[in-house]
């Protein structure tokens, strides 16, 4: 919604509008949590295909369980963004868990040597697609909540909504 509409929304509206994007914003970043460990684990298993058996120290051929924990670890980033509030947990709306399932194609977790290499290039490249759709779609919602959250302020500032009312009930 573009911020010259939130303007003519009535202050319940615009709350549940703030909500909504707010929910939506946690349901897509679980989603995209789950796709960038997916990556990971692909893009390691890549890697691991790349060492030869017989150089160095058995780091290329450490089966894939064992090194889920360093795959998986967030490392800090280096990109200073204002934090946001987010909760953790399973999408709400079932059609970002089936689109999570979906998202994966062929390519199942469980035994991913038994692809070709081509097969989980392709996987990573069709998951880094998706991922930057989401982030895309999740900005928007962001810019949505953001907008809203600052025309509430607004109101509340300028005296056009009260306290009182809040505390009510209205």
């Amino acid at each position: 919604m573009d911020a010259s509409d939130i303007g003519g929304l009535g202050l319940s509206q615009l709350r549940t509008l703030w909500r909504n994007a707010q929910e939506q914003e946690a349901d897509l970043s679980y989603l995209r949590r789950l796709l960038q460990g997916r990556m990971d684990i692909l893009r390691a298993e890549l890697d691991r295909r790349r060492v030869p058996h017989g150089a160095g120290p058995a780091a290329g051929r450490t089966d894939l369980l064992e090194r889920l924990p360093a795959i998986l670890a967030d490392l800090p980033s280096t990109v200073r963004r204002p934090a946001r509030h987010l909760t953790v947990g399973p999408p709400r709306g079932e059609e970002y868990r089936r689109e999570a399932d979906a998202l994966m194609g062929d390519v199942q977790l469980a035994d991913l040597a038994a692809h070709p290499t081509d097969d989980l290039l392709a996987a990573v490249e069709r998951l880094t697609r998706h991922e930057r759709e989401i982030s895309g779609r999740r900005q928007l919602l962001q810019r949505t909540a953001d907008d809203c959250s600052a025309e509430i302020t607004r109101r509340y500032r300028e005296g056009e909504a009260r306290v009182d009312d809040l505390l009510a009930g209205g």
